[in-house]
């Protein structure tokens, strides 16, 4: 849940800026994207785990899912 809730707040920032942007940038997009993708793929590849991450599992889980299909 922590990275779900994590995710919210530059979600909602991300969403506000493109709103009230005449001209939002690619760039920044993708860094924001980036940012909140990590957060939900830390979120799935640790549901079942309560505890234990150190450094190398937090930026793998950061990776998008393999055992999960886009739709």
């Amino acid at each position: 849940m922590y990275e779900l809730e994590d995710a919210q707040d530059p979600l909602t920032a991300l969403i506000s800026g493109i709103n009230a942007a005449d001209d939002f940038h690619e760039v920044d997009l993708r860094i924001q994207l980036d940012h909140v993708f990590s957060h939900m793929n830390r979120a799935w590849h640790r549901r079942d785990k309560a505890h234990g991450l150190n450094q190398q599992a937090w930026l793998g889980d950061g990776r998008f899912p393999s055992d999960l299909d886009p739709i």
